[in-house]
């Protein structure tokens, strides 16, 4: 049976105006936002709208709203890339499929930076879910559950209890870059889930701090396109509170 197309989602005007102040950039097949923390991508349980449906500001009329190609979690903030019409999309996922896109992120980790401060971890994963919830745990590469996942870092500044890294995921798997941090020992600050210090030398820290800070992908229309997202007030702040930058 074929799936019925989602039906329009009536956004107030000051939904329409928030949503158009995230644009990064846009054309005739793509539409790249600068997602902020606290705004679920899909599937939101709250009463507020995700990120999903407030792309009904950009339908045309008669159009369906440009696709998401991938997600970030809740609380991660920055570039996050839609596709406006159904070729773009079909293109643009089976590039991703291929491994073709290539996404930069910024964290703030503790105690201190990875050791060593650069390098590649590559642990497998394997998804388990605790009532509602879903999380990711490190497991053996044998085992039946187990997915491949590879993370390339390198530390980008230190201070006393905190590091500052760049993180490039190699496969894309749920939560990994917060699962890998973990497993050495260097859990992303404001990451409850996984371990993460929610203080650090004194300054409470807001929320996860994972920022999404560049996409570089095959455009539909020929070529590659990079696109950057700046880091956001909160984590720059506490970034330059801890000595980081």
């Amino acid at each position: 049976m074929k799936k019925a197309p989602p039906q329009p989602v009536a956004l107030s005007p000051d939904e329409i105006a928030f949503v158009r102040s995230l644009v990064l950039y846009e054309d005739a097949d793509i539409l790249a936002l600068n997602k902020p923390a606290g705004l679920s991508s899909q599937g939101g349980r709250a009463q507020v709208n995700t990120l999903d449906e407030l792309l009904w500001a950009f339908a045309r009329p008669g159009k369906a709203r440009p696709r998401l190609i991938h997600r970030l979690d809740r609380d991660t903030s920055g570039v996050i890339l839609t596709a406006r019409t159904q070729p773009a999309a079909s293109f643009l996922g089976k590039a991703m499929m291929a491994r073709r896109f290539a996404k930069t992120y910024r964290a703030i980790v503790a105690p201190g930076p990875p050791e060593p401060p650069g390098g590649v971890i590559e642990v497998a994963l394997r998804r388990e879910e605790i009532g509602r919830e879903a999380y990711m745990r490190v497991c053996r590469p044998d085992h039946p559950d187990a997915e491949a996942a590879r993370t390339r870092y390198r530390t980008l500044a230190e201070a006393p209890g905190a590091a500052l890294v760049e993180l490039d995921p190699e496969t894309g798997r749920m939560h990994q870059l917060r699962v890998h941090l973990q497993s050495v020992g260097r859990p992303i600050a404001g990451d409850a889930r996984y371990g993460g210090a929610l203080v650090l030398n004194g300054h409470a820290v807001p929320r996860l701090m994972l920022h999404a800070a560049a996409l570089s992908f095959p455009h539909p229309a020929g070529g590659t396109k990079r696109l950057e997202a700046p880091v956001p007030a909160d984590m720059a702040g506490l970034a330059s509170e801890l000595g980081l930058g």
